[in-house]
């Protein structure tokens, strides 16, 4: 709540001019009224009825104090720099100090040293590059293979850079990088540095920005970033101005002091918690997920715990991990050319008694979620060919991947034609790359045609009559659970915000009214070119004290 009061007045220094525009009722503001005005030889009174706080609301709890506020053009008497305190620091009786020593000094002294340590800027630099470089590791390093993997491709007798074996990667947990006692160390190294450097650095920084400092003297306010003085000006017009810029303004007896751009100050701790809560939630997520891919042929179902592996020391199983899946359809959508385009999955979640609780198809970059767990549709294959033989069956032959040059899918499945015991067992081999088409050899590798499932067209082999009935997909699932995700994206956004908040400038401007001249200083932490710029627009806004008017009214005075 800020307090207005004008005041038509004969004093020479301030003719028509608002007297007090400032927060006084601000909660920490400290009210000082035997002042320098006080011994001044023309006092100008006025009265403001308020409850103060001191040291005697014991005695005057409840009642009305009566406070006087005076102001003088004359000349102020010797001044001094304020400490910034504004409290008196009066001398401590050596009874009352307490002699540092023993174990509790020694702890102290640790304590103040590994402070120091952490809060090193050269410490934080090197682990962030430190994290860096394991990050780009864990890219280039192939992640939760089995170990025969690894000794294959990183053998001993060829070292990658001379030295650098499967060994290595095993004994230091980079087959899971992420979630690797190296990696989580130099993350908790990390975070404790930006914990330290917040508590030694910006919350004092803080602290000091949120107290009032007034400056005394005239040579600390020109030693400021920008410095300037007005030979004929009212420092309540100036406060004035500063309040309709947005400033924050107080006055204490002749001085001034004004800031605005808090938030910027505090934007540096929000950034370092942001980065805190984005480090946590990826330790979260490294070492307390579960991950798990199965491939589902069409009519089959699952339970999620028999899928799903805990990545980390701090995985914990869920309720939701006995719920069973299971797939109603696969199907596919193909362009014109006959590429895939896109594949779905029907699914069903039932609880342990059977009953369905979720139905969803889901599609790429269309998961399910339910109960902490995500299923993502990752791939697809062809799991069998049910067909008909001289009107009998339908049989279901299994298909099998083949491999082939490039990164078209291709299966296969064969038909034994005549004795299957014989030691050169010859038959019908079938082929198809998706669900719309199959492919037919004789027994002798010779192209026959091509039959699409449910065509229920026959086709005559080697003398039988095949009839394809239909093409059975298998889904590629991919489940996960992952509960560092919510802190990760808190931890994104909030260091959004508090990036573009850290960049509002903190500015601070004192002046100080010395009979009919107003000196006026002030810093900012930022827009170092445009502050300047600012100042000298404000100031040139402040209005002049004609001399005429300044006669006029020191006749009054006198007479």
């Amino acid at each position: 709540m800020k307090a207005f009061s004008a005041i038509n007045s004969t004093n020479p220094c301030l003719p028509n001019t608002h007297f007090l525009k400032v927060s006084i009722f601000h909660p920490f503001f400290k009210f000082n009224p035997f002042g320098h005005a006080a011994n001044r030889a023309h006092k100008l009174p006025f009265t403001i009825s308020c409850k103060l706080k001191s040291s005697q609301d014991v005695e005057n709890k409840g009642k009305s104090v009566s406070q006087k506020i005076v102001l003088s053009e004359a000349s102020s008497p010797p001044l001094t720099e304020d400490d910034g305190t504004n409290g008196d620091t009066g001398d401590v009786p050596q009874s009352s100090k307490k002699k540092k020593g023993g174990p509790f000094g020694l702890l102290n002294m640790l304590r103040r040293k590994t402070l120091q340590i952490l809060s090193s800027l050269p410490l934080a630099i090197a682990d962030m590059f430190a994290a860096a470089a394991l990050m780009a590791l864990g890219t280039i390093i192939e992640q939760g293979e089995a170990p025969d993997f690894y000794i294959q491709k990183y053998p001993e007798d060829d070292p990658v850079f001379g030295f650098f074996t499967w060994r290595w990667i095993l004994a230091l947990g980079f087959d899971h990088m992420f979630s690797s006692p190296v990696f989580l160390g130099v993350l908790a190294l990390l975070g404790a540095s930006l914990m330290a450097c917040t508590y030694t650095t910006q919350l004092p920084l803080i602290t000091v920005s949120r107290r009032w400092s007034f400056l005394h003297s005239a040579e600390a306010i020109r030693k400021q970033e920008f410095s300037e003085s007005l030979p004929r000006a009212s420092i309540q017009d100036v406060g004035t101005l500063l309040m309709g810029a947005g400033y924050e303004v107080f006055l204490k007896g002749p001085s001034l002091y004004a800031f605005k751009g808090l938030a910027g100050r505090l934007a540096p701790v929000g950034v370092h918690i942001a980065l805190l809560l984005v480090m946590a939630g990826g330790t979260v997520s490294a070492a307390g997920s579960f991950r798990g891919s199965v491939t589902v042929p069409q009519g089959l179902n699952f339970v999620v715990g028999d899928v799903l592996v805990p990545s980390g020391f701090l995985s914990s199983p869920t309720e939701a991990f006995n719920t069973e899946i299971h797939v109603n359809r696969f199907s596919m959508d193909y362009y014109e050319s006959g590429e895939v385009s896109q594949f779905y999955t029907d699914i069903s979640l039932r609880n342990m008694d059977g009953k369905e609780v979720m139905r969803k198809t889901i599609s790429v970059n269309d998961p399910l979620r339910y109960g902490g767990i995500t299923i993502y549709q990752t791939d697809w294959s062809i799991s069998a060919l049910q067909i008909l033989k001289d009107n009998e069956g339908p049989y279901n032959l299994a298909m099998a991947p083949l491999q082939i040059n490039g990164d078209k899918k291709l299966f296969g499945t064969f038909l034994p034609v005549g004795d299957i015991n014989s030691t050169d067992v010859k038959g019908i081999s079938m082929l198809a790359r998706d669900l719309q088409s199959i492919v037919l050899y004789d027994k002798e590798g010779k192209f026959v045609g091509v039959r699409r499932p449910n065509s229920k067209l026959p086709i005559n082999i080697d003398g039988s009559e095949i009839v394809i009935v239909d093409a059975i997909g298998s889904s590629g699932l991919d489940l996960k659970t992952d509960p560092g995700v919510p802190v990760v994206y808190a931890g994104f956004g909030a260091l959004m915000i508090t990036t573009c908040i850290s960049y509002l400038s903190h500015s601070q401007i004192w002046a100080l009214q010395d009979g009919t001249t107003v000196f006026i200083g002030g810093k900012t932490n930022r827009a170092k070119m445009e502050f300047p710029e600012e100042m000298n627009l404000l100031l040139d806004k402040v209005p002049e004290i004609v001399e005429s008017t300044l006669s006029k009214q020191a006749d009054s005075i006198s007479g």
